[in-house]
């Protein structure tokens, strides 16, 4: 559990990523990276295609590749911020995930983009954004980019 003392996960604590085929598909797919064994399961509980497995609310989520669908739904409620949608499409990759700052992103506008441990890795372009509904505080924004850097970007900053 050193992960909970440098802030972030390493390569070799990260579950398995997704199928190459699947990420190459025309929905994009979970992708949760919550390793912690802690009572949480708003993410369980939102899935409708039973995609996410849990055996107990303690356990940390793990996604059936097979059974996303890319429906949203369970990075719309993670607290932790801590799953983020993945598709390569037409040699570009895709990764949506949840924004916290203000000024909220548009479409169009051009991003720095941060890997795990903070560290800028390169810029990319909001494609898609869809603003908090009233009450809620996070944004979900879809930033295309290279597409070798879908399992490092973790965090975006307007340009």
């Amino acid at each position: 559990m050193k992960y909970l003392e440098r802030g972030y996960l390493e390569a070799d604590e990260l579950p398995p990523f997704p199928p190459e085929e699947r990420i190459n598909s025309k929905k994009p797919v979970a992708y949760i990276e919550c390793p912690q064994s802690i009572p949480c399961s708003p993410c369980y509980e939102s899935c409708r295609f039973n995609a996410i497995e849990m055996e107990n609310i303690n356990d940390p989520p793990k996604v059936d590749y097979e059974k996303c669908t890319g429906c949203m739904a369970c990075i719309r409620v993670c607290p932790g911020l801590a799953i983020f949608m993945l598709q390569v499409k037409e040699g570009r990759g895709y990764v949506t995930l949840q924004y916290e700052f203000l000024p909220w992103l548009e479409k169009g506008d051009r991003v720095r983009l941060y890997n795990r441990r903070g560290e800028e890795v390169g810029e990319g372009v909001v494609t898609w954004a869809l603003k908090p509904e009233r009450n809620d505080r996070t944004q979900l924004v879809t930033i295309e980019m290279d597409k070798d850097l879908i399992f490092e970007v973790r965090a975006v900053r307007k340009r």
